[in-house]
């Protein structure tokens, strides 16, 4: 072995043991051994790509090289020491080796001098964090010369595509670890709430007359005295909260076990949370005195029940979003067989999504204003945004799925008109009315015209593509909205209905 093996041989080794690549790589994909078919079609394309018989997605540890997704083979590991995407990965850009036979740093690895025989490779990193955590490579066992360099740009595309998929598997495995972790708070702040005495009664079962402090009494609206009923406690519960409430102190009392539970004030609609137990009981086992307290939680059950709200809905979305990603990539790549086209296609409708998402985000998943979703969809399909885009509208708050679906509707009008409508010469524009009606039974319904003026002229397509269903499509969760697109001489027009 040469000098030069022997130092390329410690670079690609220090390169794998990297500490900040390890802890991307083992804090983004924990299950590594675990094969995902959700990067089926990665390998798919890939191979497609290159028609090659084998494709691989995969991650690097140290020592070993697992395949998360692999076409053309059935092995799910092999070790790193005897890879080339570990070369891939030390280099950290797209590797091709024309002949592995001929190849000094190939030549001798055990896949080349035997079964399968492996002579041509190309791999591109998968980069997280701008941390190298794996490959998405294909192989081939014939040797190649002139590989053309768009097709390894177009590998190094798809590759952040999958780059991308692995950070948002992740972002849903955190935001699931970050709910248990709130559920685990909960109890922990239950207990800590027991131990703050801050209302205190003692109930004479017999009697019905129930002991109290005076925060106790202000809690129930009740003045500051020393002595109620326990009828008149009750009664100051919400209606809506008083029967189960009543209910799970009986089943408390009667089974000897602990009273936990919360219930609104019907005067002040403030939540108190209860704990108490049976301090005595009679010769017969009756209960005589029973013991308890309440503390005011309002602030806390707010909280708690809008920061689940607000996990759920996120949740809902990543969940939405996949499957969604999913669905784009089998329909666009329908569409077309020309990977640069799906590319270019997908990774648009990718970002349309992306856009609307990081909108929501920063509102936590509230309303939006349509201003500001036009903005984002419009102004990368523009010159000049102010003279090329000529608003008239009211000014209307959109919900996530009126945001996502108008979005994506928004994305593809846009890169129809930048490729063959208006936006695609310099004269043109769009013209967009957007009003906001109400309508029968207090609905309130947005009413939006897309219209293109000043562009070359329209004739309406022979074929449906994929853009035109996604147009009349993306809004299908809307309940009775519409979108109809009109292909006149002058220019096309879309009109919008979105119940909002």
């Amino acid at each position: 072995m040469t000098e030069d093996n022997l130092e390329q041989q410690a670079e690609v080794h220090a390169a794998l043991a990297s500490a900040g690549r390890l802890g991307v790589l083992r804090s983004v994909v924990p299950d590594m051994a675990e094969q995902d078919t959700d990067f089926l079609e990665f390998a798919a394309i890939a191979a497609g790509l290159f028609d090659a018989p084998i494709a691989l997605v995969t991650l690097m540890d140290a020592r070993d090289q697992w395949f998360k997704a692999a076409i053309g083979t059935d092995e799910k590991r092999a070790s790193s020491r005897d890879s080339f995407c570990a070369h891939t990965i030390a280099d950290g850009e797209a590797l091709v080796v024309a002949d592995a036979q001929a190849d000094p740093r190939f030549s001798g690895q055990p896949r080349v001098t035997g079964a399968p025989f492996l002579r041509f490779y190309a791999g591109v990193p998968l980069l997280v964090d701008e941390q190298p955590i794996g490959t998405l490579c294909v192989f081939d066992v014939k040797p190649r010369r002139d590989v053309p360099p768009e097709r390894v740009a177009q590998l190094q595309r798809l590759a952040r595509l999958a780059s991308l998929l692995f950070k948002l598997k992740h972002e849903a495995r955190q935001r699931a670890l970050k709910e248990a972790a709130l559920t685990r708070e909960e109890r922990r702040h239950v207990m800590a709430l027991d131990a703050a005495n801050v209302g205190s009664w003692l109930w004479d079962v017999r009697s019905g007359n129930v002991s109290c402090n005076t925060a106790m009494a202000r809690m129930f609206g009740m003045p500051a005295t020393r002595s109620v009923q326990a009828k008149d406690i009750f009664a100051a519960i919400h209606q809506e909260d008083r029967a189960a409430t009543l209910v799970k102190l009986r089943a408390a009392m009667a089974a000897d076990e602990e009273y936990d539970g919360t219930f609104r004030v019907s005067s002040s609609g403030r939540w108190l949370l209860g704990r108490g137990r049976v301090h005595e009981r009679d010769a017969s086992g009756k209960p005589t005195v029973f013991l308890g307290i309440n503390i005011d939680v309002t602030e806390e059950h707010s909280s708690t029940q809008r920061t689940r709200l607000l996990l759920r809905e996120l949740n809902h979305r990543v969940k939405n979003t996949l499957a969604m990603l999913q669905s784009l990539a089998r329909q666009t790549l329908r569409q077309t067989s020309d990977p640069q086209q799906f590319m270019t296609a997908f990774a648009g409708r990718l970002q349309a999504i992306s856009e609307a998402h990081g909108l929501l985000s920063d509102h936590e998943w509230g309303a939006i204003r349509l201003s500001a979703l036009l903005a984002k969809q419009l102004s990368p399909h523009v010159r000049d945004y102010d003279k090329q885009i000529e608003m008239h509208k009211d000014e209307i708050l959109l919900g996530p799925d009126q945001a996502v679906g108008l979005g994506l509707v928004l994305h593809e009008l846009a890169t129809n008109a930048a490729k063959y409508g208006s936006l695609s010469v310099p004269r043109g524009k769009i013209v967009l009315t957007a009003r906001g009606l109400d309508e029968e039974e207090g609905r309130r319904v947005l009413h939006m015209t897309w219209t293109e003026v000043d562009g070359p002229p329209v004739e309406e397509p022979a074929r449906r593509g994929f853009g035109s269903i996604l147009i009349e499509r993306s809004l299908d969760k809307v309940m009775g909205s519409s979108v109809k697109v009109e292909y006149l001489p002058a220019g096309l027009t879309a009109i919008v209905r979105l119940p909002l």
